[in-house]
């Protein structure tokens, strides 16, 4: 998958749409706990995140595979 689009949202849901158009959203809420996501509590720092094609990632260093996202999204929408 590559994504397309990316929207943060205010409670630690991304919405994701993929070149493919199927769109869906990854809840982040489980990956908090992760030393590498401890910066995203704060939700400013969540709400930067940025589109990398194949995957995801934030200011903090922390990313996420589009393979990753796409194992575990609840997909709203597809083509």
């Amino acid at each position: 998958m590559r994504i397309k689009k990316i929207e943060a949202m205010s409670n630690y849901i991304l919405r994701i749409e993929s070149e493919g158009g199927q769109i869906g959203d990854f809840d982040v809420k489980p990956y908090l706990a992760y030393e590498a996501f401890i910066y995203l509590k704060d939700i400013d720092h969540f709400m930067r995140v940025r589109n990398g094609g194949y995957y995801i990632e934030w200011d903090c260093g922390a990313d996420l595979s589009a393979d990753t996202i796409e194992a575990k999204w609840k997909v709203l929408v597809s083509e």
